[in-house]
């Protein structure tokens, strides 16, 4: 007698672009008991569309793999080139019961390999509250300066969109200069600094101010960190800052000519900036607090 072997329930294939909600809500989300999230398409309030077009969004929305509770993901369905800029329609998605709002973040293009062909940061404001268990309909337009190696040509097969989930650790970036001109425990201090205290978002450059000191000849010293949270390298050549006190008052300002400062991809650089005394306002100074900005 023939005895039948059960057949085996299929593994599920979930959304591949996927990643954990709290990536975009900063909070760790209640599990649902619901195991598969198949989400419905939302369009956007602004898109205004004609019924063919809206039926292949339909179309290809009911495609979609379903995706585990609490999760977001961006699934890419259609590529173009266009000029030298690619175009890739593709579905943000939610599976939460509730909608959420997305925070700034990089969108990758990858390669059958997995290859990060291009990085596009985003602060995605316009694609508005995705509801509860929803797939919106989005279009994201990569130029040739978001490419990796400037190779716009579009992938045959097998390329995807996936958010960018990891950041490059922030380091500390010295000159030769000073590594030479400071001794080893303060540069474990500094060191410890920058890796203590919020890096830039992603694409941001921006100036935080370390020590600000009074020099005998009435210059004004003031010392930052020359923060760059790109991908790639930056040289600044010049750099116009202004310094205000407690109060608010500006106590200097000025632009300086740099040596084509090099500011390595997710680093700090130490800089001391010094203003002559023709530029200093000295009169009733409080640097119990103060900020440093380019003008």
């Amino acid at each position: 007698m023939f005895k039948w072997r059960k057949k085996e329930k299929e593994a599920t294939v979930y959304d591949e672009g996927a990643v954990d909600a709290s990536l975009f809500t900063g909070k760790e989300e209640e599990v649902q008991d619901k195991e598969e999230v198949y989400t419905e398409l939302s369009l956007h309030p602004d898109w205004h569309l004609p019924e063919e077009e809206a039926y292949v969004y339909r179309f290809y929305n009911s495609d979609l793999p379903p995706l585990k509770p609490n999760q977001v993901s961006v699934s890419g369905f259609d590529i173009q080139k266009k000029d030298q800029n690619i175009l890739v329609k593709a579905f943000l998605r939610n599976s939460l019961q509730r909608g959420i709002n997305f925070k700034p973040t990089s969108i990758l293009l990858l390669d059958k390999q997995g290859q990060i062909m291009a990085r596009k940061h985003l602060d995605l404001t316009d694609v508005g509250l995705l509801p509860g268990r929803s797939s919106r309909p989005w279009i994201f337009a990569f130029h040739q300066k978001d490419f990796i190696n400037g190779d716009t040509n579009i992938p045959v097969n097998g390329w995807k969109l996936a958010f960018e989930t990891h950041t490059r650790k922030h380091s500390l970036d010295l000159e030769e200069t000073w590594e030479k001109s400071l001794d080893t425990e303060e540069i474990d201090k500094l060191e410890e600094y920058v890796s203590n205290i919020t890096p830039p978002k992603p694409g941001e450059v921006n100036f935080l101010g370390l020590q600000v000191t009074f020099g005998h000849e009435g210059n004004l010293h003031v010392t930052l960190l020359v923060r760059n949270g790109n991908e790639e390298d930056i040289t600044l050549k010049s750099i116009p800052l202004i310094v205000e006190d407690a109060t608010g008052k500006v106590i200097a300002k000025g632009g300086f000519k740099l040596n084509d400062l090099k500011v390595k991809a997710h680093t700090s650089k130490p800089w001391t900036f010094v203003f002559p005394k023709n530029k200093v306002n000295r009169d009733e100074v409080d640097l119990s607090r103060w900020k440093v900005y380019p003008k």
